[in-house]
């Protein structure tokens, strides 16, 4: 295979999942697409919500003195690892232990001090907290785009933390000029 290039990375890039896909965690998902280069790509899905609030996540991790409710959702980022902590965030001063640069407006972090920030209201001014991610070996995901499973557009910041999760694909759609009512199950090949 040869050497993905930085200019066909779809780092910073949203997945958005074709029709075609009908079963698990991918069927009408949009993903945040966070790494991508010739060993794999990894990204979190943004718009599954789990049964399950930010203030359980706390109580879990045993945080004390929380400043007032979060009942945020927490998603289901995707398949691999769904008993880890994702949080996708604004780019901030602030450093984190364990914090990934995505682009210049959205960064990943994996470490609980930004959850215990969260808790106590000393966190980004915008988040989303994934259990889990999405994660495809070297040449996977290309085969998957031959395939048509996905359309791709980059990524806009908004759409990530602005726009309600339930619409968040028709959004991402709508930037290339897509509706995803009106696509067809049907895949194909010109």
């Amino acid at each position: 295979m040869d050497k993905l290039s930085s200019a066909n990375s779809l780092k910073d890039h949203f997945l958005i999942a074709m029709p075609t896909i009908t079963d698990g965690l991918f069927a009408n998902s949009i993903t945040y697409i966070c790494e991508h280069n010739d060993q794999g790509a990894m990204g979190i899905v943004i718009n599954h919500p789990l049964d399950l609030s930010l203030d359980e996540i706390f109580q879990h991790l045993e945080i004390n003195d929380i400043q007032g409710p979060h009942s945020d959702q927490i998603l289901a980022g995707g398949p691999v690892h769904m008993d880890r902590g994702f949080v996708l965030h604004r780019t901030t001063e602030q450093e984190w232990d364990s914090t990934i640069r995505i682009s210049g407006q959205v960064a990943l972090t994996t470490s609980q001090d930004i959850l215990t920030a969260i808790a106590h209201d000393q966190g980004p001014v915008d988040s989303i907290v994934a259990l889990g991610y999405a994660g495809w070996s070297a040449g996977q995901l290309e085969i998957e785009l031959a395939d048509n499973a996905w359309l791709t557009v980059p990524a806009d910041s908004d759409i990530i933390f602005n726009t309600p999760v339930e619409l968040r694909a028709k959004a991402a759609a709508a930037q290339m000029g897509v509706d995803l009512a009106l696509i067809s199950p049907q895949a194909g090949h010109a």
